[in-house]
């Protein structure tokens, strides 16, 4: 994904207009002393791509030859796109169509196809020819594609294959494999993107000469068609034209970085005030392997001479050299610190990945850890009176802070409540539920945002796509490491791995990471020490081969009858998957303490605000209830919603505070920033909790308001559910139902009533027995309604994002996509 947008265009003469005040103000004036524009301090960490309209820009000047983007689209004839024909006879080419808007691709068992591994699927593609083209020059390939079939995958593919060859995979149609990814099948248009310089290497022979041709392949099990909207070819420069110099999010070997970008020959000169132990730190990045970039570094200060600090020709495209340049012989001194790039080829972009300039630690500004445990139930911890001592570690942390024992998720799952708790506003504010890559509003501002803009150094860590670029949680992010963790059982040790190697590189503070991990979220294979803990390796193999029977990564929805027709003891298996989800709870539980650990042998512990939370709960334990709750029940039951919320700062936040009036995730942002002495949004709907945990007044209890909703494809209108937790009660009002659910699926009454205290998992709504709150909440939730519908209208998106492949094997991993 591109990211954040690029940076204010300037014209070819007022570039040259800044060249000359450049030489102006490097001349030595008559007194010895330089004069110039004010200089940036870095009291609290400096962020040099933040401040390019204080910069002086010498050349980065956009090339006027670059190639275009090209697309093809379906909507109008394109004889060029053929069948690509197989040369093995009995693999007959995949059937096309033209529709009114796309081109159709219908496979069927002709189609069929013996892969390398040994399996069968159906598969064929198209191509088109192309004029001898050098695959080094493009970026990435963008398919528009939209399906309701059981389609498994999308890929490029490169050149025609010429002949077979003894191997399974020459027996194929393209000489070179590209990237896959896997396809969305809910019939929504979707934009998926896949590197256009990158091929299977090591499967087949090395790549020389020209490409040829593009090709479209697509994989089913069986029977099924695709439409293709269109097909875009994106040049590498292509991207970076509208500006000389800009900012965006950058991504190498899966690492996101917040970059500076400007164009060979290209000089930015920034006047600085340099801090005690002053640090530069930032990572070098380049667009091509065959156009090497030579980054040089320098510094000035006031009446003295030029020094270089860092002078480095780097050309590889994969990764980020991450660099520090040591300005601490300069501190108290104002300086000209100048960022350089040349090359041996005009307009050669070069990348300056979080160029950040920090000093000694800021001690009125406290490290911030925000760490959502992805799916963590606060029923299922022993923090919250489980009866297994799952949570031990969380337990002794938590009693040197503040504990909430009813903390509710404002959302079911994570694509909507972690974008929703980002920016404290609900999940009808910010556009509904659409697709997978729905953007955030820019409007929308992300706690990462709000934070790095107060000068915090800022991570996001995940192992969840939801929680990051899916959901454009990397605006605001310094570093963004979305990692598909394979097992996802294990993510809380790489997460923290990520961590320590973004602190390594970046050790200024203060600084503010969030972390996401799914350790405890479906499919779980619990590791050592923690495996064997709760159920047996002969229960865990059945478990699994129950689930496989089962077919699905959401058994809970199924009825009673399910498991009697598959032969399974429905209390033996929710019994056996709670036992693996508190082996997963206990493994994460252990490693936030050895990142405390370290946190304290760093001397960093005192000074950070460690929030330990959940997005959402989940449903282990939920078959083991007689009678099994409704599939139309409300959210704020406490195997949906109910999570954990633990908040610590060594001596600032008193120790053994536990608070039972209900709140929600969605207050944490206001939380963090008042925390910090930080501004507040202009616009939120969350409170913040800090009142309450530092014991002042100005806090008092108010509703919980829980929000989720779908947009209809055809209409665009909103329907799901919005509900209020007010002490003891629960209503739940469902807006815009579906005419067409089944009747297992269809709600009693618009809006159902719970008493909370005596029947947290909603079992038995008293939507009739009270009908005097039925009133008095229908009322009131229909007027927050239309508040929210009132609120959304200062929040637009934009055009869907493109899903990566990366993402979507990481969604599948989850259970997302079946």
């Amino acid at each position: 994904m591109t990211g954040e947008s690029s940076g204010r265009t300037r014209s070819v003469r007022g570039i040259r207009g800044a060249a000359l005040l450049l030489a102006i103000l490097l001349a030595p004036s008559c007194t010895g002393q330089d004069s110039g524009p004010p200089p940036l301090t870095a009291d609290m960490p400096l962020h040099l791509e933040d401040h390019v309209d204080a910069a002086i820009i010498e050349g980065s000047e956009v090339p006027a030859d670059l190639p275009e983007p090209v697309e093809w689209r379906f909507d109008e004839p394109q004889p060029d796109w053929k069948p690509a024909v197989p040369l093995n006879p009995s693999w007959k080419p995949v059937q096309v169509t033209r529709t009114e808007d796309s081109l159709r691709l219908i496979l069927t068992e002709a189609n069929s196809f013996t892969y390398p591994s040994g399996g069968r699927g159906l598969r064929g593609g198209i191509y088109v020819d192309l004029p001898d083209w050098r695959r080094e020059d493009w970026a990435y390939v963008l398919v528009r594609a939209r399906t309701s079939d059981e389609v498994g995958v999308i890929s490029l593919r490169f050149n025609l294959l010429e002949e077979l060859g003894p191997r399974p995979w020459q027996q194929g149609l393209f000489r070179f494999d590209g990237e896959y990814t896997d396809v969305i099948n809910d019939g929504s248009v979707q934009t998926y993107r896949m590197r256009a310089d990158r091929f299977a290497e090591g499967r087949r022979e090395s790549w020389e000469g020209p490409w040829q041709q593009l090709g479209i392949e697509v994989g089913a099990e069986g029977p099924a068609s695709i439409d293709i909207l269109s097909v875009s070819v994106i040049p590498k420069e292509a991207s970076y034209s509208d500006a000389p110099v800009g900012v965006r999010t950058e991504v190498r070997n899966k690492a996101h970085r917040r970059s500076l970008y400007t164009h060979a020959p290209g000089r930015l000169h920034f006047r600085v005030r340099v801090p005690e132990a002053g640090r530069l730190d930032l990572g070098l990045g380049v667009l091509r392997d065959d156009a090497p970039v030579t980054f040089r570094i320098t510094v000035r200060p006031e009446g003295g001479e030029t020094e270089t600090l860092l002078e480095e020709t780097y050309a590889d495209r994969k990764r980020w050299a991450q660099r520090s340049v040591d300005l601490s012989d300069l501190a108290g001194q104002t300086v000209m610190l100048t960022l350089e790039a040349d090359a041996e080829r005009a307009g050669t972009v070069a990348l300056w990945a979080a160029p950040t300039l920090s000093g000694d630690r800021v001690l009125d500004k406290p490290n911030i850890i925000f760490y959502i445990i992805d799916g963590a139930g606060a029923d299922y911890m022993s923090l919250y009176g489980y009866n297994r001592r799952t949570t031990p570690n969380l337990d002794r942390l938590a009693a040197q802070g503040a504990v909430f024992e009813r903390a509710y998720s404002n959302s079911t799952w994570t694509r909507v409540s972690t974008p929703s708790f980002m920016t404290s506003l609900h999940h009808s504010v910010l556009g509904g539920h659409k697709t997978d890559s729905d953007p955030l509003p820019e409007q929308a501002v992300t706690m990462a945002q709000h934070l790095h803009r107060a000068g915090y150094q800022t991570a996001v860590v995940t192992s969840n796509p939801y929680a990051g670029t899916l959901s454009h949680l990397h605006r605001g992010a310094d570093a963004l490491r979305e990692t598909g963790v394979q097992p996802n059982f294990v993510s809380s040790v790489q997460l923290h791995e990520d961590f320590w190697r973004w602190r390594e590189a970046y050790p200024g503070e203060p600084y503010w990471v969030h972390f996401q991990t799914t350790d405890v979220h479906w499919p779980w294979n619990p590791v050592a020490p923690f495996d064997g803990l709760y159920i047996s390796p002969e229960r865990r193999e059945t478990y699994h081969q129950w689930e496989r029977q089962l077919g699905s990564a959401h058994p809970w929805l199924y009825p009673p009858s399910a498991y009697e027709k598959a032969g399974i003891n429905r209390i033996e298996f929710f019994n056996a998957a709670r036992g693996l989800y508190d082996e997963a709870m206990a493994h994460n539980d252990y490693q936030i303490a050895r990142l405390v650990e370290r946190l304290k042998a760093r001397g960093e512990w005192e000074n950070t605000l460690l929030i330990v939370a959940a997005d959402h709960s989940y449903w282990p334990s939920v078959g083991l209830l007689d009678p099994l709750p409704p599939r139309w029940g409300p959210m704020f039951s406490s195997f949906t919603t109910r999570v954990p919320l633990i908040v610590i700062w060594p001596e600032r936040i008193a120790a053994g505070q536990r608070f039972s009036q209900p709140v929600s995730m969605i207050d944490m942002l206001p939380t963090i920033l008042e925390l910090a002495g930080l501004p507040m949004p202009e616009l939120m709907q969350g409170q913040s909790l800090a009142p309450l945990l530092l014991g002042e007044e100005g806090w008092e209890a108010r509703p919980v308001i829980l929000d989720e909703f779908y947009v209809d494809w055809d209409t665009g209108e909103l329907s799901g559910l919005i509900e209020v937790i007010d002490g003891q009660w629960g209503a739940s009002l469902e807006i815009n139902p579906d005419p067409e659910a089944p009747p297992e699926g269809r709600r009693p009454a618009p809006l159902l009533l719970y008493d909370l205290w005596n029947d947290p998992y909603c079992l038995h709504s008293l939507h009739e027995e009270r009908p005097d709150l039925v009133n008095k909440y229908t009322e009131f939730l229909e007027a927050q309604w239309e508040a929210h519908q009132a609120l959304a209208k200062q929040f637009t998106r934009s055009e869907d994002s493109p899903l990566t492949p990366e993402q979507l094997r990481t969604l599948r991993a989850l259970g997302y996509i079946q």
